[in-house]
């Protein structure tokens, strides 16, 4: 336990430094979920038709959404590939404005004239592979300040396996030399889920466990009566919805979350379960539906 102190010691204060100039940070009313628009955060593999319904609702309908696909999470450059994920995407949603976003460095997301897809979408949604593909190219630039811009204009951002973790505030799994290292050389997430990590496909690859000693180590350091960090595993095939400070698990799985007041402190209880339909509250940290089994 002694050795993840320091590391979290480490790792929460990089939080607070920026290789860039920072983004725009207003004052939330919010703890941890977006003051505007939402937040769908999937667990990898494929998932139903009730997830990309909430996507669709949420980016204005089928008629009115538009779309960008952040692609960088596959590491690699391939048109060919962009084009098919854009395709498989407008045919699994039926949404027809739907574009690919990959840039390279942040120099390019620093450049206006590459944004303007982002100008005025109503969603953006981040695919699979690596994150730190993502934050390395997006972190605190223009790019991710629009990224913002839609959640403030009531759109949505949505991302699925490595586009679900990257949402969070500290990159999980984010080393370069492998997803087997939690805590590794790139620990800065998107933050559209403030005070948050966010783990994926956790019972497919059995890590539902992997949370639960970084959560009670960071919130061991963060005093009393300020926000405490909170650990979410989603399941592969599965999502939760976030509006504000409270999130719905949709799909077919199973949500771990680590640090809600259920179970601070409890050697018994390393996480809460909840499955499709329950309700939980971020900021109290407590589920807010009444089990029926």
């Amino acid at each position: 336990m002694k050795k993840i102190i320091f590391t979290v010691i480490a790792v929460l204060s990089t939080l607070t430094v920026f290789s860039q100039t920072p983004i725009t940070i207003g004052e939330y009313t919010t703890q941890h979920g977006p003051e505007k628009g939402s937040l769908v955060i999937i667990g990898g593999g494929r998932y139903p038709e009730q997830v990309s319904d909430s996507i669709v609702a949420l980016a204005g309908g089928k008629d009115k959404a538009k779309i960008v696909i952040v692609t960088n999470a596959s590491g690699v450059k391939d048109d060919a590939r962009d084009k098919k994920i854009v395709d498989e995407f407008k045919k699994k949603t039926g949404i027809k404005d739907v574009s690919a976003l990959y840039l390279q460095t942040i120099e390019e997301a620093n450049d206006e004239s590459k944004l303007k897809d982002l100008k005025d979408a109503t969603g953006v949604f981040f695919s699979g592979g690596r994150q730190w593909h993502i934050t390395d190219a997006y972190l605190n630039t223009k790019a991710h300040q629009y990224f913002n811009d839609v959640l403030a204009r009531g759109g949505v951002i949505a991302g699925s396996s490595a586009g679900a973790s990257v949402q969070g505030s500290f990159l999980w799994r984010g080393d370069t030399k492998g997803p087997h290292i939690l805590i590794g050389d790139h620990t800065q997430g998107l933050g559209f889920l403030r005070y948050s990590t966010i783990d994926q496909h956790i019972l497919a690859r059995n890590r539902q466990s992997d949370l639960a000693e970084f959560i009670a180590a960071a919130n061991l350091l963060i005093p009393e009566g300020q926000t405490k960090f909170i650990g979410i595993g989603i399941d592969e095939g599965t999502a939760i919805v976030v509006h504000q400070d409270q999130f719905e698990v949709i799909g077919k799985s199973f949500v771990a979350v680590h640090g809600g007041h259920n179970n601070y402190g409890r050697r018994d209880e390393l996480f809460q379960v909840l499955k499709p339909g329950d309700k939980y509250d971020l900021d109290k940290g407590v589920r807010i539906t009444k089990r029926e089994y």
